[in-house]
């Protein structure tokens, strides 16, 4: 997770610098914006990476390409989310320790239709 940490520094510098002017940062563009702007982004991301999986699911090769630049793109947007709402990394970090811990801990599945 040294990367994620290292991208949210450098998210949280430009958070700080955010007015700025003559600003070409697009970092700082999204918290200029404000928190609609940002979770906008943070849906499309969502979106594009859920359409990049499933035609990975049918092809081959540049699609897992497409599927981890997508990801990428997506966590990036989350990092920023996370910033604008003061919400540091180390919490999550923590709270999928704690989900790791009850590995094992099998629920009563739910049925689900998996073609929706």
């Amino acid at each position: 997770m040294n990367a994620l940490y290292e991208e949210y520094k450098i998210i949280l510098s430009r958070k700080n610098q955010a007015g700025e002017a003559d600003d070409k940062s697009y970092t700082r563009y999204l918290f200029k914006e404000g928190i609609n702007k940002i979770l906008k982004k943070v849906g499309e991301e969502s979106a594009e990476l859920i359409v990049a999986a499933k035609d990975a699911g049918k092809h081959a090769g540049d699609y897992n390409k497409l599927v981890v630049g997508e990801t990428a793109d997506l966590f990036y947007h989350v990092l920023i989310m996370l910033a604008e709402l003061g919400i540091p990394l180390s919490d999550i970090e923590a709270e999928l320790e704690a989900r790791a811990a009850k590995a094992g801990n099998l629920k009563e599945s739910k049925v689900v239709d998996k073609d929706t």
